[in-house]
């Protein structure tokens, strides 16, 4: 059974038909995974355990979001930062990624998931180097949701490495200095497959963007909930969605050039949703 043909006779259907019938859902959404250490030990449980819970949340928002038929899911994955944690720590968490992707990627395929991966990713070890080249490879020509695993991915880290490639570009004579513009440094970036993100959602109730995405988040909306990230599931990511829509984003303009957007028919929508999530 599919994911669509689960939805049909899921008690999630309403909110996500809701949903849907805004108008207003965002095409990009982005995640900060936080709270899996936190999780585990807030139980007196290793820290390992919160990792492995964490996965369960990846699973329900990715199945989630391509059922609301989200076009990019990116999730933070790996930090550049993260190779600092303890040996063993990091050893774990390449093996659950690893696993996750051997275990889930049937799956994925077969829902018309296509996975794509930015960071510094020559730095995982060989077998998940490995494993994620063939999960990939396997899910390129799917249209559905695109997931992108950020891993070992700073956003510094992705910028400083567009202008060395952009400098030496301008070097060569490809690209002229005069005729640089936002829309050049973008192609150079790794993220230059996708859109911005419209909504980044970060769980543990840190209000801080990690280093995650910082060129690209210039118009995103930023969603902060204090649930830690093995408690985020798909009623969750209602909520956060629903949030979303009801803002109201001006990019530059005032509300009243805008504001025609919030219909009395979208509004009543979303107090069904907010209903319908108590």
């Amino acid at each position: 059974m599919t994911w669509t043909e689960e939805l049909a006779t899921s008690e999630n259907r309403h909110v996500q038909q809701m949903l849907r019938d805004t108008g207003r859902m965002p095409r990009h959404v982005a995640i900060i995974m936080d709270g899996n250490g936190r999780w585990a030990q807030e139980r007196g449980r290793p820290r390992i355990d919160g990792h492995r819970e964490g996965m369960e949340s990846v699973r329900a928002v990715v199945k989630t979001s391509s059922q609301l038929g989200i076009k990019y899911l990116t999730l933070y994955a790996f930090s550049i930062e993260n190779w600092k944690r303890p040996l063993p720590e990091v050893r774990f968490l390449m093996s659950l990624l690893e696993s996750y992707l051997r275990k889930e990627v049937d799956e994925l395929h077969a829902n018309g998931v296509r996975i794509r991966t930015i960071g510094k990713t020559n730095a995982l070890p060989k077998s998940v180097q490995r494993v994620l080249k063939e999960s990939i490879d396997r899910t390129a020509e799917n249209e559905g949701l695109t997931l992108t695993l950020a891993l070992s991915y700073g956003a510094r880290w992705d910028i400083l490495r567009a202008v060395q490639v952009l400098a030496m570009d301008v070097r060569r004579g490809k690209v002229s200095p005069e005729d640089l513009t936002e829309e050049t440094i973008s192609d150079y970036l790794q993220t230059s497959f996708m859109p911005d993100p419209d909504l980044i959602i970060r769980t543990s109730g840190e209000i801080r963007l990690s280093n995650f995405l910082l060129w690209e988040a210039a118009y995103a909306e930023l969603y902060v909930t204090e649930d830690l990230w093995p408690d985020f599931r798909s009623p969750d990511l209602y909520r956060a969605l629903t949030d979303y829509v009801m803002r109201e984003r001006r990019f530059g303009k005032i509300s009243a050039q805008v504001r025609s957007d919030h219909s009395a028919t979208t509004m009543s929508t979303l107090e069904r949703i907010l209903n319908a999530l108590t």
